[in-house]
């Protein structure tokens, strides 16, 4: 199920900008001290970092990633969501613009 509204947070107004403007987000925090981020990834084919491990949301379009050590491209679309172990990266194509939330665990 995609998440479609998120209660009770806050929302850091300056955003996130990366790749010259191919991906911007907004980082998000709750009550309790978990920190997320919102964003958008417009059409791209992209290398991210991790620290911390993470989970990659989408809330609308679609993306095809692989994940580092692997030569499988993996497509992920509304309403699904792929792992990402910390210290390490993964490569992300995009066609159409790809909503997301970001879980940092």
């Amino acid at each position: 199920m995609t998440t479609l509204h998120i209660p009770n947070i806050t929302v850091t107004t300056q955003a996130n900008v990366y790749f010259d403007g191919k991906c911007v987000s907004h980082n998000i925090a709750y009550p309790d001290g978990t920190k997320k981020s919102v964003g958008v990834i417009l059409p791209s084919s992209l290398t991210f970092n991790t620290g911390a491990p993470e989970i990659m949301e989408c809330v609308a379009g679609s993306c095809d990633y692989k994940l580092a050590g692997s030569d499988v491209w993996v497509k992920s679309s509304a309403g699904e969501k792929f792992s990402v172990p910390g210290n390490s990266k993964f490569d992300i194509r995009v066609t159409e613009p790809y909503h997301y939330i970001c879980h940092f665990e």
